[in-house]
């Protein structure tokens, strides 16, 4: 590619928190993809939620952590008294990664090759552990999102107790870093709040160009008048994507 050819490869801009991009960020890079940085959210954690929290774990057949956030939320503990009867369960290869970087010694994740990451991929998982009469389960998550997986597991009878580890909250940013981004960056959507927040904050208009990494943000994307299109929430396919899009 020509010096001039280079400086029209659009910026793709990584959106999801901040502790949550420097995996993103290394593993893009390294394939070419020009990136900056944008939380659309910002992570707040709830101190007073993590002693119940991790001593529940004395008492549970499985622990749900709905993202690396969640993980990392539960760092002031000793890891390595984890339980040994409590399996680790997740949607997403990054909240694997922190899982096992922290020595926990079973974590359940849908697999590298899957459609998609989410509470869909890894139910079927779950239910290979059952049944989970009168067992207890925990979800480690923020305050909010879906109870797709919470209802499914009441159905089959657990004993469920959720933890409210965090909250997401809008960040505020400069002019100065808004500028970094061009005038016609790539957008990767991680979540729907927080494209929510940069269309209220004037951050992203309609007629915008994204990748969204699941069908439910794609199609709130569209909703808002983005041209949007779906990836896999794994960098080796938003790589690619990129790379399309800036040959076009």
């Amino acid at each position: 590619m020509s010096g001039a050819a280079g400086l029209q490869r659009p910026v793709l801009v990584l959106t999801m928190p901040a502790g949550q991009q420097a995996r993103w960020r290394a593993a893009l890079e390294a394939q070419g993809v020009v990136c900056a940085s944008l939380p659309l959210l910002e992570i707040q954690p709830l101190p007073e939620a993590v002693g119940p929290a991790w001593a529940a774990l004395t008492e549970a057949a499985l622990a749900i952590f709905v993202s690396p956030s969640a993980v990392a939320a539960l760092d002031g503990s000793d890891w390595a008294q984890w339980p040994a009867q409590t399996v680790a369960a997740c949607v997403g290869p990054g909240t694997a990664l922190a899982l096992s970087q922290r020595g926990v010694p079973q974590v359940l994740c849908p697999p590298p090759d899957s459609a998609q990451f989410d509470s869909e991929a890894l139910w079927p998982l779950i239910q290979e552990l059952g049944p989970w009469v009168g067992r207890t389960v925990l979800i480690f998550k923020g305050e909010g999102g879906r109870d797709w997986l919470a209802e499914r597991l009441l159905q089959e009878g657990a004993k469920l107790q959720a933890f409210n580890l965090y909250l997401r909250v809008p960040p505020s940013h400069s002019e100065e870093q808004l500028a970094t981004l061009g005038v016609a960056p790539l957008w990767l959507l991680t979540s729907s709040q927080g494209l929510d927040v940069a269309l209220a904050c004037g951050w992203i208009r309609s007629g915008a160009q994204a990748l969204a990494t699941h069908p439910r943000i794609a199609e709130h994307a569209r909703r808002a008048g983005l041209r949007v299109e779906l990836v896999r929430s794994e960098p080796e396919a938003v790589a690619q994507a990129w790379a399309r899009m800036a040959a076009a």
